[in-house]
C-alpha cells in the first residue's frame, strides 16, 4: 500500500540524503513531499540540488503522512530553531509513525526531545548530542529502533533506504 512521506526540508541539505531516499522510497510507489517554510520555494542544497517546497509548514498536518524523513546537511540545523517543524517531527515520534533521520537529521529529534531511550545513530560530531539527550548511540551504518531508521552519512544510504522502505512495507 502506498505511503505518503513528509520530506522537511531547508536549505544547505546534503543532497544525496533527500534524493536518494526520496527516489527509491518514489520507486517503490510511496508519494514524497517536500515541506518547507514557504510554499512554491526553492530549497538549496550543499551541492547545488534545487528542490520546490510542495508545502510550507503551516499548510500541513502530521496526520495527513505516514512518515518522515529528515534529511542531514544543514537543514536539521536550519529547522529546529522553527518551532513548527520541532512541533510536527515531536507528533511523529509521540504517534509512532516512521521517521527516517540521516547524517545531522536527528539534530531535529534531539531538539523535539524524542531521542531518550532510542538506539539510535547520526553523524560522528553529534554523537554526544545524542548521547546527552538520552539516546543510545550506535555507530553502525543503519539503526532501526520501532519506528525510528537512522544512518550517519551518504554511504549509508543503501542500508538507509532498505530499513525505510521496510518500516514503510
Amino acid at each position: 500500500m502506498a505511503k505518503k512521506i513528509a520530506a522537511v526540508l531547508a536549505d544547505d541539505f546534503e543532497d544525496v540524503e533527500f534524493t536518494g531516499p526520496a527516489k527509491a522510497y518514489k520507486e517503490a510507489g510511496h508519494t514524497v513531499v517536500v515541506i518547507g517554510k514557504e510554499k512554491g520555494a526553492t530549497v538549496s542544497g550543499k551541492h547545488g540540488a534545487k528542490v520546490t517546497a510542495d508545502a510550507s509548514i503551516d499548510e500541513v498536518k502530521p496526520e495527513d503522512f505516514d512518515a518522515l524523513l529528515i534529511a542531514g546537511g544543514y537543514s536539521p540545523d536550519n529547522l529546529r530553531d522553527d518551532d513548527r517543524f520541532v512541533a510536527f517531527t515531536k507528533a511523529f515520534m509521540d504517534e509512532d509513525k516512521g521517521v527516517f533521520a540521516i547524517c545531522h537529521g536527528p539534530q531535529l529529534l534531539i531538539t523535539a526531545g524524542a531521542v531518550k531511550d532510542r538506539n539510535i545513530t547520526g553523524y560522528k560530531s553529534i554523537a554526544v548530542d545524542l548521547k546527552n539527550a538520552g539516546g543510545k548511540y550506535k555507530d553502525e551504518e543503519v539503526v532501526v529502533c520501532h519506528n525510528l531508521v537512522t544512518s550517519r552519512t551518504p554511504g549509508d544510504i543503501p542500508a538507509f533506504n532498505r530499513e525505510s522502505l521496510k518500516v514503510l512495507a
